[in-house]
């Protein structure tokens, strides 16, 4: 399919103004080597909806792209601009398919139906610009930048609105997991804090990003959350897969999609009062953590399993894993899960279809699903995989409740989480980041901590007992007298044979 007749020159077409010294100059068509594509006729388009340039040639040229020729060219690399076929070819395309899968107002701010729905003319077939920035009738007409249309990359209410129109439903409930997920709640008051807003606030996140497409809620007061255009170009102008605008099939923390938010502090800094805050990163590279001077455990040495080379999508592999979910009695289709609650091991009905947030149930495979687990290829049974959960999260419990204790026998300030920092500070940290990652499992867990590092939180929270009763032997009531740097070799001993 030949989606951009005019290659990648600057064109003018036959319906849009040339302005040269002054002088109006209207043209008369694209000139290509292989095809002459005549004006189009806003007058013969479905309530201003344009479409194909024909209905009548194979090789499709939208109207839009013939002056977006670099949108056009872009956009012919996703699965947007086979959407009709595909459907075809799917073995059950069915009449009430064909909103989803042509040119129509769904998607855009348009409240008029047109395109497909009321003509079924071949030339709205697939999802082209229109779908998204509604019919563009009116700004062939007037093609000047106030005259837009402007796409929207919110979701709407009920679904009504962008990438929810279509989206959605039990086949491939894309914005309904989302919806769920904390990606739709990020946004919060950090959206009004400059230094936070490249993460809980949508538009914020693509400025950070070098973005500069222009869309409806661009300058809006109302912060987007992370949305789907968030993460994915809707144009296609990536090489990533899921048209993502950073890659997730990739061990680099410089590169990867999740680390560009999911790694802010996962150490701290001395200066602020705040504990760790989207360590994730930090803790599968090893990095994230006080470590305590002295007792032979550094930044980097325990790199989290689940952040080895062995696992080349890193956080995708465990976050957005996709897996049918069949009737167990009749074998027939009930759901299609495709991970975009971002929960690993979501809780599940007795039908075996996740649960929305939050996640208290048991960690029993009955349960939970350990579907990604098992995909990966990490874990050969989704009881082995709860099993190692279980008896890692348990290790990392029994630490934590006894650093714990030692902490609160501290005076008053020791653990102010103020300047000075002091070695009470640093283990207080420990302490937090074990209970980090609650959103993804429910409250007053150490889950989070657990899947990113087991090894890791377990030697931190070893070597920070073992810092502050060397630290404050002379204060603290009694002092357990075990020997600490022995039981931390004995865990760096298992982190090694793992």
């Amino acid at each position: 399919m030949r989606h951009d007749a005019c290659g990648d020159r600057h064109v003018r077409y036959g319906w849009a103004p040339l302005i040269l010294l002054g002088v109006y100059l209207p043209l008369t068509g694209c000139v290509d080597q292989e095809t002459v594509f005549p004006p189009p006729d806003p007058q013969t388009s479905s309530e201003g909806f344009l479409g194909y340039v024909s209905s009548q040639i194979d090789e499709s040229q939208t109207i839009c792209g013939q002056c977006h020729a670099s949108k056009q060219s872009a956009w012919a690399t996703t699965i947007h601009a086979d959407a009709w076929e595909g459907l075809q070819n799917s073995g059950h395309a069915q009449e009430f398919c064909e909103g989803c899968h042509t040119t129509n107002q769904m998607g855009s701010t348009s409240t008029v139906e047109g395109g497909w729905l009321t003509t079924g003319d071949p030339r709205y077939h697939d999802v082209q610009c229109e779908n998204c920035h509604g019919p563009g009738g009116s700004h062939v007409t007037d093609p000047g930048p106030a005259n837009g249309p402007l796409a929207p990359l919110s979701v709407g209410v009920g679904l009504e609105l962008g990438c929810g129109e279509c989206h959605a439903g039990t086949h491939h409930p894309f914005v309904e997991q989302w919806e769920e997920s904390p990606h739709a709640q990020v946004v919060g008051f950090a959206a009004s804090i400059e230094s936070c807003a490249a993460c809980h606030r949508g538009q914020g996140t693509l400025i950070a990003w070098g973005e500069n497409a222009n869309y409806v809620e661009k300058f809006s007061d109302d912060p987007l959350p992370v949305v789907c255009g968030v993460c994915h170009d809707p144009h296609g102008e990536t090489a990533f897969e899921g048209q993502l605008r950073f890659p997730v099939n990739t061990t680099s923390s410089e590169t990867h999609l999740c680390s560009k938010c999911h790694d802010r502090r996962p150490q701290p800094d001395g200066e602020t009062s705040s504990g760790p805050h989207a360590p994730e990163t930090g803790l599968l590279e090893g990095a994230a953590g006080w470590f305590p001077p002295g007792l032979g455990l550094d930044p980097g040495e325990i790199q989290g399993t689940h952040g080895s080379a062995s696992n080349d999508r890193w956080c995708a592999t465990c976050h957005v894993v996709f897996y049918e979910i069949d009737d167990e009695a009749t074998g027939e289709f009930l759901f299609n899960s495709v991970g975009h609650s971002f929960n690993p091991i979501p809780c599940v009905d007795e039908q075996g279809i996740p649960l929305p947030f939050p996640n208290e149930c048991d960690l029993s495979p009955d349960e939970r699903s350990y579907v990604g687990c098992v995909d990966s290829g990490c874990h050969s049974s989704e009881s082995s995989a709860a099993s190692a959960l279980t008896r890692a999260s348990e290790r990392i419990e029994r630490w934590a409740e006894e650093l714990e204790v030692l902490l609160d026998g501290l005076p008053d300030g020791e653990v102010s989480r103020n300047p000075p920092f002091t070695v009470g500070d640093g283990a207080d940290f420990n302490l937090q980041l074990a209970f980090h990652g609650d959103s993804d499992f429910g409250t007053d867990t150490v889950l989070g901590s657990t899947t990113h590092n087991p090894f890791l939180m377990e030697s931190l929270l070893v070597a920070s007992i073992e810092a502050v009763e060397d630290e404050y032997r002379d204060i603290l009531p009694r002092v357990s007298g075990r020997d600490w740097k022995a039981e931390l070799r004995r865990v760096l001993e298992r982190a090694a044979g793992r």
